[in-house]
């Protein structure tokens, strides 16, 4: 069943995200796949991050909000810099054009569709944790399409997977 199980998931081809996050005087960021809004009335979201990546490591070191930014198609050299690179070795934010936001938490000028989330909650998926966010602010351009799995699968990423 686990050979069928990832022909299946390698069908879907879902908007990427990039993700980012501050706290206790640090910055992180990320390419994110696993995410999906979760509740309409009230509003939630989950996205989840990989445990092995520097952004989980921030996001869990007392960060209370995320920033979930759209990536259309024309940033992919933005979704790159966050998904094909680690903030282990590199400052993504020296690379491009950021502001903070709420919470502190750096709002990606490139990307005009974005909200950020306070985190309600952190759930641990196995190799992802999921989290639970309750929307509090962002904006919306309505950008170009989106940035997909299928066409970003080429990007390594910045961290073991």
């Amino acid at each position: 069943m686990p050979d069928d199980f990832q022909r299946l998931m390698g069908r879907l081809d879902y908007s990427l995200l990039i993700v980012t996050v501050a706290s206790k005087g640090e910055r992180a960021g990320c390419l994110v796949g696993f995410a999906s809004q979760v509740s309409i009335h009230p509003p939630r979201f989950l996205v989840g991050l990989s445990v092995k990546n520097r952004t989980y490591r921030v996001a869990c070191s007392g960060a209370e909000v995320l920033v979930v930014h759209f990536v259309p198609e024309q940033a992919e050299d933005l979704a790159e810099l966050f998904g094909g690179e680690t903030g282990d070795e590199i400052d993504k934010f020296a690379r491009c054009e950021w502001r903070p936001g709420p919470g502190g938490a750096p709002v990606l000028a490139e990307l005009t569709d974005w909200f950020a989330g306070g985190v309600l909650e952190r759930i641990p998926f196995g190799d992802h944790t999921g989290f639970l966010l309750e929307p509090i602010e962002g904006e919306t351009h309505q950008s170009e399409d989106p940035l997909t799995f299928r066409r970003a699968k080429r990007i390594e990423p910045g961290h073991e997977p």
